[in-house]
């Protein structure tokens, strides 16, 4: 009998025990999911590729862009070193630029360039907690359903938006980081309900490592379409990946059920090991309780996934959204290297994220407590990246490769983050998960916010010396929120989270514990 996996007859083998498996309706919502979280990246970062083929690049520059190699790189502030190392040089001794900007429809300034970027986590920074309530209460699959809707929609009328105002631009943008911050906290209240102990950091590893292969298909289908697209090239971008955002959405609807109790395909057997696993009668019990919101400012480990949640999310965020300046001013890429080589990290994510969801799963089966196996993932989801950024930020432009490969670690070992504190919402408290999520992702958000902006502030002159700055900063935020982690947090459901069943869930839970099941079961807290 394949523990994992007890919905199965005990003499089936296992390999039709793995087959079994992955046509149960728990790997259906994982495979819808996983595709949500393709098409949430894809909504997400396409304006980071589209923005440089809508504007005007050159507009308001007020310098030249050569620098001469006589020595007036140093009257910039720039190091011989820096400003020559790996370029090419003309015939005329001046500094030949690694790439020519493309010249776009607006003449937007850096400035404004800034606020439309930064436009869409203010909208995504509103609705994390208010998602979570709503996803509680009224179920995850209409919220996360409705609110990706909603930015598939706003996506659809960017261009139309850019074309008229720059600042009806930036509202859609914030329209749709408040469609997508939800997100997370839908699902995670939808997977409190359907994954089983055993197999919750596998289903929800794999569910969210979709945000990862949205990056990786996003950032080259969004240059083809700049290129070769219709309306201009860059309007083809937002048309494209909010159609696909609509479909999604009707798949979703006909799929997904926030519960085992509510879908109408799930087989018995399924439903009766889920129930099991978690707690018959759970699925309204959640929408009728009250949010323990004083116990959650004095519960330490929901204090842990706050701090190792939002010191996760700097060098995350430092890693996602500057690598590709990285390797235009350090590595001196150009912008076609540059796009293929920034999607090589995220394809390490998407590896990782699964590897360690199938680890932590296995030690779990192994006896290990979830504390402890938390705790494990995050140490080397934090550690690991600190210690490969620091070694990152000592190698030039004449090893590239080398470059590539640390950087690439560290984004990959980074997806071990989701077995650790990116689940662990849902061991202590499930059926306030989605609030939880809400409340620890919406700190998290701000190093969102305000990693770029110390990037930006450092780098002004683009020497390694200050990037290397900017890594010893996101290795030491690593290192903070793995030592509270590892100390604070914890793995089972907390006292303030358990709920006082009615006569009736008792009578349910009483009919559903005398079903003969395999005598190594997993519990709650297991």
């Amino acid at each position: 009998m394949d523990l994992d996996d007890p919905t199965l007859k005990p003499k089936t083998t296992k390999a039709k025990s793995l087959l079994s498996w992955l046509f149960t309706s728990r790997m259906a919502l994982a495979l819808v999911g996983f595709l949500g979280f393709v098409n949430l990246y894809a909504l997400r970062v396409n304006l980071s590729v589209a923005l440089v083929c809508m504007v005007n690049q050159t507009y308001g520059v007020q310098a030249s862009i050569k620098l001469q190699v006589n020595g007036s790189a140093f009257n910039t502030g720039i190091s011989w070193m820096d400003a020559n190392m790996c370029s090419k040089t003309n015939k005329d001794n001046t500094v030949q630029p690694t790439d020519q900007s493309k010249v776009g429809d607006f003449n937007w300034t850096k400035e404004m360039q800034g606020v439309v970027l930064g436009a869409f986590f203010w909208g995504y920074l509103l609705t994390q907690i208010p998602g979570g309530w709503m996803a509680q209460r009224y179920g995850g699959k209409r919220v996360f359903g409705y609110f990706m809707l909603m930015a598939a929609v706003a996506t659809i009328l960017s261009p139309g938006g850019a074309r008229l105002s720059p600042y009806l631009f930036i509202v859609l943008r914030i329209i749709n980081g408040m469609g997508q911050g939800v997100v997370f906290p839908s699902m995670h209240t939808i997977w409190s309900k359907w994954a089983p102990p055993l197999e919750r950091s596998k289903l929800i590893g794999f569910t969210y490592a979709g945000a990862q292969i949205g990056n990786v298909v996003t950032l080259p289908v969004s240059a083809l379409l700049c290129d070769y697209g219709f309306d201009g090239g860059w309007a083809s971008v937002f048309y494209v990946f909010g159609l696909l955002g609509m479909i999604w959405f009707v798949l979703w609807m006909i799929v997904v059920s926030d519960s085992p109790a509510e879908h109408p395909r799930i087989s018995i057997k399924e439903r009766t090991y889920i129930e099991k696993c978690l707690g018959a009668g759970t699925s309204g019990r959640e929408k009728n309780c009250r949010t323990p919101w004083l116990q959650f400012a004095r519960s330490l480990p929901v204090w842990a996934i706050i701090v190792a949640h939002t010191c996760a999310n700097w060098g995350t965020y430092t890693l996602l959204t500057n690598i590709p300046t990285y390797m235009k001013e350090i590595l001196k890429f150009d912008m076609t290297s540059n796009g293929l080589f920034s999607a090589i990290p995220f394809i390490f994510f998407w590896v990782f994220i699964n590897i360690a969801g199938v680890v932590a799963d296995f030690l779990r089966l192994r006896g290990w407590q979830t504390k402890n196996v938390r705790k494990l993932m995050l140490f080397i989801g934090t550690i690991f990246p600190a210690v490969l950024l620091v070694c990152t930020g000592f190698i030039t432009c004449r090893t590239p490769v080398m470059a590539v490969a640390a950087l690439s670690l560290a984004v990959g070992f980074s997806g071990f983050q989701y077995s650790g504190v990116m689940i662990n919402h849902v061991d202590i408290a499930p059926e306030h998960a989605g609030v939880l999520f809400g409340i620890s992702n919406t700190a998290a958000t701000l190093s969102g916010i305000l990693a770029p902006y110390v990037v930006g502030h450092i780098t002004t002159n683009s020497t390694q010396s200050e990037w290397q700055t900017i890594f010893y900063i996101a290795a030491g935020i690593y290192i903070i929120g793995a030592v509270f982690f590892c100390i604070f947090a914890e793995g089972e459901r907390q006292s303030w989270a358990t709920l006082n069943a009615t006569t009736q869930e008792l009578v349910i839970l009483s009919k559903v514990s005398s079903i003969e099941l395999p005598k190594h079961m997993p519990t709650e807290n297991d």
